[in-house]
Order: structure tokens, then sequence, then C-alpha cells
């Protein structure tokens, strides 16, 4: 098992450096409210010789599939050929709020995205008939072409997904799967559907990437290791809708259903702090690394025996120093747990 950190537009490039430093595996940006993701690979790739590079994850509706390949050939060539491509389907409240895309058929409109991605990093005109993208459309000659960057075809596509048709589609059509509140004790289950999908397109598990994002809280006391990742875990519990929204129902199904109830009622009152201080360290604690190295080293042999192959770490530190701390002793975690 390796470990990737998800970055901060903030400090992206210091600490992307002090992780490949440490021989972590990946550097990963997020997408959202802070910042996009291309941009802050950019600069990363710029600043780094050997740490493979992804989004984690570049949203779906956001972008058109051709924009997205032409933005994946591009930091792949700046970078040297160190980049992988996450993608996801965001939320119905999110691709309709911030993107004006309607959420309809999410998996199957996924499906298609990706065949034209792929399509389009071979290098040849895009041409795509299917029930989500037509390109070119009716009345249009001109095809899709990418001239401007480099392109690799083979550039690997992991695909984030929590419920069981979004995992079982990221083993079938995908290269990895990226996960999110992933205690050791679901992953069997969440593979056993990845499992599936690899099964429909006749292969195995191995060479699939299997990454986890798992928030970590550095300090001698789990507890309060644990309190900057409050305010992470009522962001993505109190997030749009409750009825739609695979947070609040993930949270709910690993049996914190009432605190999820309250932390989203906090969230849409405007009361984001009383909503973090809702969320149960039990939650935290099943889902996150918290303590110091000894105690996640123990937790993150769970996640091995599991079969993860990376562990992606979400760093909620409040300042870069903090940040950097929280890859040592990472780094120190894993070389324990490897023994």
């Amino acid at each position: 098992m390796e470990l990737g950190i998800f970055l901060n537009y903030d400090g992206a490039v210091p600490v992307a450096r002090e992780a490949e430093r440490l021989g972590f595996a990946y550097a990963l940006a997020p997408e959202g409210f802070r910042s996009d993701a291309v941009s802050v690979l950019g600069a990363v790739a710029a600043s780094t010789e050997r740490i493979r590079l992804a989004p984690g994850v570049m949203q779906i509706p956001a972008r058109t599939p051709v924009m997205t390949a032409l933005a994946a050939a591009t930091l792949d060539g700046l970078s040297g050929g160190r980049f992988c491509l996450g993608l996801g389907v965001s939320n119905p409240d999110v691709s309709r709020g911030w993107y004006g895309v309607d959420f309809d058929a999410p998996l199957a409109r996924a499906r298609e995205y990706v065949e034209v991605v792929r399509l389009a990093l071979t290098g040849g005109p895009v041409r795509y008939s299917g029930e989500h993208f037509r390109l070119p459309p009716p009345g249009t000659r001109e095809a899709a072409h990418l001239r401007a960057a480099p392109v690799r075809a083979d550039i690997p596509i992991y695909l984030a997904g929590v419920g069981r048709r979004s995992l079982e589609l990221a083993g079938e059509i995908a290269d990895g799967w990226i996960g999110v509140f992933c205690p050791p004790e679901r992953l069997a289950e969440s593979l056993g559907h990845v499992r599936a999908g690899r099964a429909r397109a006749g292969k195995g598990l191995e060479g699939f990437e299997v990454m986890p994002s798992i928030p970590i809280g550095v300090g001698d006391d789990p507890e309060r290791a644990a309190e900057p990742l409050r305010p992470y875990f009522a962001n993505f519990i109190g997030m749009g809708s409750r009825e739609r929204s695979v947070y609040f129902t993930l949270a709910a199904s690993m049996g914190f259903g009432a605190a999820a109830e309250e932390i989203h009622d906090r969230c849409h009152a405007g009361d984001r702090a009383g909503a973090a201080r809702a969320v149960p360290f039990e939650l935290i604690d099943r889902t996150s690394l918290v303590g110091d190295a000894k105690r996640i080293s123990a937790r993150m042999a769970e996640y091995a025996a599991a079969g993860v192959t990376t562990l992606g770490l979400t760093s909620l530190a409040t300042s870069l120093d903090g940040h950097l701390e929280t890859l040592r002793v990472a780094e120190e975690a894993l070389r324990l747990q490897r023994g």
C-alpha cells in the first residue's frame, strides 16, 4: 500500500514537494468550493519530478468530455507522463446549482463521458453518437481533434463512487476507484461491487487502483486530533438535499442517522459551527486516521489488509507547517505498518 495526499491550493506546491521527498505515490487536487483541480495540478506539475498527479476529482458536469481530455493531455505533457484522470459525477444539487446540468441518468452519462474522453485521447477525430453525447452534433461536420498537446491514449482514468452501481461502473470501465467515507470494514462490500464490474469486463482486480480518500488528523490525543476534521464532515453531510445526498445516506447507513439529521439541519440554518460540533467523534474515528503515528499505523494496517492500494490522505491542518507535519507522521506510520 502506498500513500497519496489531497492538496489545498494554498500551500499545494510545498506540500506536494514534501510528499514527493517522503515517497508518496500521488498528489491529488480536489475540485469544488476552494479551487479547480486543473490550475492546482499545473502548478504542481511544474514544481515536482516524480510524484503522480491526479484530480480528486474533476466533476463531470463541469466540463465537456473533450475539454476534459484536452486538460488531461496538457497536464500529462507538462508533467512528463505522470497524470492520472480522476472523475466523478458530483451530486444532483451541485450539478444543477453550480453547472446548470440536469442529473438525469448520471451513470449512463458517465459511461459515455469516459468513452468520449478515451476516444479524444487517441488523437484522432472525435466522432461519437450516444444517447447523452453526440459529437459532432447533427448539422455540424467539424469533429474535435486534439493537436494542441501531446496525447497519451492510455492515461489512467479513476472514477469516484459510493453506491453499488457506481462502484460496479468504476470496476467495469475505469482503471481505479476513488472512495470517500470508507471504514476498513466496509471496503470488502465495496470491492465486491467493484469486482462484479471488473468481471463484466472480463478482468480482475490486478492493476486496479483502490484509493479511498481518508481524512487525517495527527496528535497524541485522538479526540483533539479529530477537531479540525469536524467541518469537513459537516460540509459533506450537510450538502444539498438529504434525500439526494450520498454522503447523508452513507452516514445514516453507518448508524449515525440522528447525528446526520442534526448536522444537515444546522448547515441549512447557517449554523456551520454547530453542525461541526454535532459530528460524532465515533464517525470521524471510523472513517479517518486520527492520533499519533503508532495509532495511525494500526489503522493503516487494516486498510492494507482490506485491499487498498493507495491511501489518499486529506489533511485538515490549519497551517502549512501543520500539513507538512501531517505528511511526516503519515510516512512514519506507513513505515511502522510495513514493519
